[in-house]
């Protein structure tokens, strides 16, 4: 009768603590080194544009010299305060209508139960995958049919019919996340759903609702298509399709250009870095769901 064997690894492959002390500074060191480069990378473009708005124009094209010669042409060049109260508008009113729209159809697909509820939710996320220059002529077409085109209004209802979609998936997973334990305790205390809604889970669903703002607000305020479309009147031009107009001119002054980019930057950067800490919250609620 045999005796079995046991195999043993040799020394030379096993990973001791020695060794694992010695590979952590080097996979400590390469991931800093991978983060000084993505770094680099990101932040050289607002290098760029700082750089160059403190430069006149003959100083650009001839290279050497700063200057703040763009910022003080800056608003007879682009009235970018006007432009930028017209985006605060455009994203203000846009927002608060998602914000309504997606919370409440979020927490009817995730605790009402009703007919079809799967595949109405599977039509709101199919819709979050069209993309939106596929849409956007019939779109126009029926704004213009309805009167509304160069009005805020008609911006705004675009504007909230593309961000809903996601918003509302949004808003159905981390309304999932909640126990059914808390909404059947309101029922039984003689709660409405509505009230249930009102006084339990919209308070809960803070972080996704701040989440959802962010997104959105940088989402509308930096996009250019729809406002170009719709907004083509000069005094409600946001400041996104302002620049973009000056850009477009016969001859464009690039320090001037830079120096409103980066004034309309400031907000959206502004909206993320204080809000930062809720996007991890919002973006990954319900997701163990």
């Amino acid at each position: 009768m045999s005796t079995p064997t046991i195999a043993v690894a040799p020394l030379s492959t096993v990973e001791t603590p020695s060794r694992r002390k010695r590979k952590q500074p080097l996979r400590s060191a390469l991931i800093f080194l991978s983060m000084v480069l993505i770094a680099i990378v990101m932040l050289y473009p607002f290098y760029f544009m700082v750089d160059t708005s403190l430069q006149s124009n003959d100083q650009f094209l001839h290279g050497g010299g700063h200057s703040l010669d763009s910022w003080s042409s800056l608003n007879s060049a682009l009235p970018w305060g006007r432009q930028m109260v017209n985006s605060g508008i455009v994203c203000a009113f846009a927002i608060v209508v998602i914000l309504i729209v997606s919370s409440l159809a979020g927490f009817s697909f995730a605790k009402l139960q009703f007919r079809m509820s799967t595949f109405v939710l599977l039509g709101v996320v199919a819709a979050m995958l069209i993309p939106v220059q596929s849409i956007i002529i019939p779109v126009y077409v029926n704004v213009a049919h309805l009167h509304l085109l160069n009005t805020y209004v008609g911006a705004v209802i675009v504007y909230a019919a593309l961000g809903t979609p996601f918003a509302t998936f949004l808003m159905t997973a981390y309304y999932r996340s909640i126990p059914d334990d808390v909404i059947e305790a309101g029922i039984i205390d003689g709660l409405s759903y509505s009230k249930v809604f009102l006084r339990v889970a919209l308070p809960l669903s803070v972080p996704a609702l701040i989440t959802i703002t962010v997104l959105q607000f940088i989402q509308i305020w930096d996009d250019l298509l729809v406002g170009l479309l719709f907004l083509q009147n000069p005094e409600q031009r946001t400041i996104t399709v302002a620049l973009g107009a000056l850009a477009a001119g016969r001859t464009t002054d690039v320090p001037v250009l830079m120096a409103g980019s980066i004034m309309s930057a400031v907000p959206a950067i502004a909206v993320y870095l204080v809000f930062q800490r809720f996007l991890i919250n919002g973006l990954t609620a319900g997701i163990g769901k």
